[in-house]
């Protein structure tokens, strides 16, 4: 679909997004649905985001947007509002323009919840351990918690930020959140379900895994946020051990789908993105 004077936009901001499928993904479900909406890119960290917020407010043309690393958690003072989930959870990836006034949403904790589901993964019946407390642990940590996920263990680079994301678990959610000193892994072998949700493994960290391979143990399931590459070093030493792993790429899909719904308020054509999803791995 051209752009024209009518055309609306959508923009994600964060750093690095040369590995994002977004674009493309939301770009399929527009022209499926018949819109005249644009997503696109913007590459900026923290340092000047109040100003290109600020600038998003008050350009008609805009109905929204998205944030990503690592934006998430330093976008919310910018806002007018939060949902109260989103508020909660203590990060925004979901910008919804109503008028002048910004609305902060997050769509995460959403689409990993649906993507455990979908591998059958009971959250009741698992216990978790987490690597990253950065806006992606934020969400997926607080909807496992919501979910009643009877333990959680964080670990973090930052202290602080491990500390922070389980004292807002333990007191908006539920008491089953717990801080791990950064390289201290003595509590993986008592957890079924390991994530990773720090961005180690794309990007400059390709190479690289938060979790030592001697670790692993045959009976966990591994999850990356991460979807591209497809396969991190994390997945890949899990797999090589016989664990079952599931990297981000149907976390994004249901993520994406909810921030369609609330930008446009109509239900997301999901097939079409998955469909386009799969394309892109394929090529």
């Amino acid at each position: 679909m051209s752009i024209n004077i009518d055309s609306k936009f959508i923009t994600l901001i964060g750093t690095p997004l040369s590995q994002s499928f977004a674009a493309r993904m939301q770009n399929k479900a527009y022209a499926a649905m018949k819109l005249n909406l644009h997503y696109f890119y913007t590459e900026a960290d923290s340092q000047n985001l109040e100003e290109i917020i600020n600038g998003i407010r008050y350009m008609p043309s805009f109905i929204g947007c998205a944030i990503t690393k690592p934006n998430k958690v330093a976008v919310m003072p910018y806002l007018d509002e939060l949902d109260p989930f989103c508020e909660k959870i203590g990060a925004c990836n979901t910008i919804v323009k109503k008028g002048n006034k910004l609305i902060g949403y997050n769509t995460d904790g959403y689409g990993f919840y649906q993507s455990l589901i979908e591998n059958k993964i009971d959250i009741k019946k698992n216990s978790f351990f987490c690597f990253g407390a950065g806006g992606a642990g934020h969400a997926m940590c607080s909807i496992l918690a919501y979910y009643g996920a009877p333990k959680i263990y964080i670990s973090d680079l930052y202290q602080e930020s491990a500390d922070s994301l389980v004292n807002k678990i333990n007191k908006n959610f539920a008491p089953v959140a717990t801080a791990v000193p950064y390289q201290d892994f003595t509590k993986i072998q008592n957890c079924n379900v390991v994530l990773n949700a720090s961005g180690i493994g794309m990007g400059k960290t390709i190479a690289e895994s938060p979790l030592p391979e001697e670790y692993i143990q045959n009976n966990q399931f591994y999850f990356d946020a991460c979807y591209n590459p497809a396969k991190t070093k994390f997945l890949l030493n899990a797999e090589k051990k016989g664990c079952k792993i599931l990297n981000g790429l149907m976390m994004s899909l249901y993520q994406g789908a909810e921030q369609i719904r609330l930008w446009t308020g109509k239900q997301a054509p999901i097939e079409a993105m998955r469909q386009e999803l799969l394309d892109i791995i394929s090529e």
